[in-house]
């Protein structure tokens, strides 16, 4: 499925599958386990990049990285709201980042604006958003 989303995009899928036992480790890294349709694609293509060089999927190893860094950094703590309900898994090149709110009943993919701290919905799922950021004229598609 997702490797067709991509494709159906105009992309092409340039990573190859994330190993299964990586997945495991970012879970347990996490504390919790990574939502189905992350994993899935995840397990399909290892990340994906957009048309203009932006990360619209982390790699696995980078989504655990980048989300332990920005919820025990004590400088970035000391600036912005917790973290820890979201799931960050890309940015737009620029600063932006966008998650997954896996527990909520705000399901769907956010966007968190670095200069401001705030968070807006942009696409209903994951796959909204990959379709989304693919199709799109530039960074700020989201806006």
């Amino acid at each position: 499925m997702w490797r067709g989303l991509i494709e159906e995009s105009g992309a092409v899928p340039s990573c190859p599958p994330a190993d299964p036992a990586v997945l495991h480790r970012v879970e347990q890294s996490l504390g919790h386990l990574l939502p189905p349709d992350l994993s899935a694609l995840l397990l399909q293509t290892d990340g994906i990049e957009g048309p203009y060089g932006e990360a619209v999927v982390w790699p696995a190893e980078q989504i655990l990285e980048n989300n332990q860094n920005l919820r025990t950094d004590p400088e970035i703590r000391s600036l912005y709201r917790p973290f820890d309900s979201l799931l960050f898994i890309g940015d737009n090149g620029g600063g932006d980042q966008f998650a997954l709110v896996p527990a909520s009943a705000r399901a769907g993919v956010h966007v968190w604006d670095h200069e401001t701290d705030e968070r807006s919905l942009v696409a209903a799922d994951l796959a909204d958003y990959v379709r989304k950021a693919l199709e799109s004229g530039g960074e700020d598609w989201y806006r």
